[in-house]
């Protein structure tokens, strides 16, 4: 018996495996077009949504990072303003300061100078004082030399 079906296998081709191949590849056909045809379609539509939602996600990120990127320009000119403002301030004030030191300066001096002034004309008057008192007091005492 086992060499009976051993005699009945063909192992050569023939005919019939043209005729295989082609129902094989009008399978392949007709799966494609009726059943797989779908489902590419459908991973297809996926893909394209995934790709669509990946898209979105780049958008969004691309956005978010061009915000970032004004708002640090924006902090960064803010923050210089700033400086620039405080920095007159400060300019002002230390303008301020030497102004009023200034003025004490010319205050002082001028204070000074009219103490000095009244200093001198005292002296003056003083010496002009003692001048005239030593003269009556020569002439005091030249009198009451002269009547005694």
């Amino acid at each position: 018996m086992l060499t009976l079906a051993l005699a009945g296998i063909q192992l050569f081709p023939d005919g019939t495996l043209f005729i295989h191949i082609a129902l094989i590849l009008v399978m392949i056909w007709a799966l494609n077009r009726t059943f797989f045809k779908p489902i590419n379609e459908v991973i297809a539509k996926r893909s394209r949504q995934k790709a669509g939602r990946g898209g979105e996600a780049d958008d969004i990120l691309r956005d978010v990072e061009e915000k970032n990127k004004q708002y640090d320009k924006k902090l960064l000119e803010a923050r210089t303003k700033s400086y620039e403002m405080i920095e007159q301030e400060r300019e002002a004030a230390v303008a301020a300061r030497q102004a009023a030191i200034d003025k004490a300066k010319a205050e002082a001096s001028a204070y000074l100078a009219q103490e000095h002034a009244d200093l001198e004309k005292e002296r003056a008057e003083a010496k002009v004082k003692v001048a005239l008192d030593a003269h009556k007091m020569a002439e005091q005492i030249t009198g009451t030399i002269l009547k005694g």
